[in-house]
């Protein structure tokens, strides 16, 4: 089973940002060096679509990210949303949106309705619009 590994730090800053912006999906992205499929760099986006069942980057900000992830040899390792009101899976929306073949989409939920707690953190690679959920191993540091 592949497996996403994640600093505490990255993981808490990225439930920090979908519990932040709760009612509304947080989204954002995890970049990091290219090729090497090492989550670094926290990048926190704007919903430009400011909604609870919906996140949508803005288009601007899309493209000046990925200059700059060019500029700096870095790719999109994690490209990760929050689900204000379902489990943390993806919608066929998002599926139908990943187009990031290498990326980890990592989802997690703030609909706390289940047993699992406050919030659940899934990650899934989606390719060719098949999703496959893998492990997420969370350490301190690389």
């Amino acid at each position: 089973m592949p497996t996403l590994t994640i600093t505490q730090a990255l993981f808490d800053q990225i439930v920090a940002h979908a519990r932040a912006d709760h009612p509304d999906e947080a989204c954002g992205v995890v970049a990091g060096p290219e090729g090497e499929g090492r989550p670094e760099r926290f990048i926190p986006m704007l919903n430009a679509a400011r909604s609870p069942t919906f996140y949508e980057f803005d288009s601007q900000d899309l493209f000046k990210l990925y200059r700059e992830m060019d500029d700096r040899d870095e790719e999109p390792v994690i490209i990760y949303h929050s689900h204000t009101a379902t489990e943390a899976y993806p919608s066929r929306t998002d599926i139908s949106y990943a187009n990031e073949p290498g990326a980890h989409y990592v989802l997690v939920s703030t609909a706390d309705s289940d047993e699992a707690g406050p919030f659940q953190f899934r990650s899934y690679q989606i390719l060719d619009g098949e999703v496959t959920e893998e492990d997420v191993k969370v350490v301190e540091a690389y």
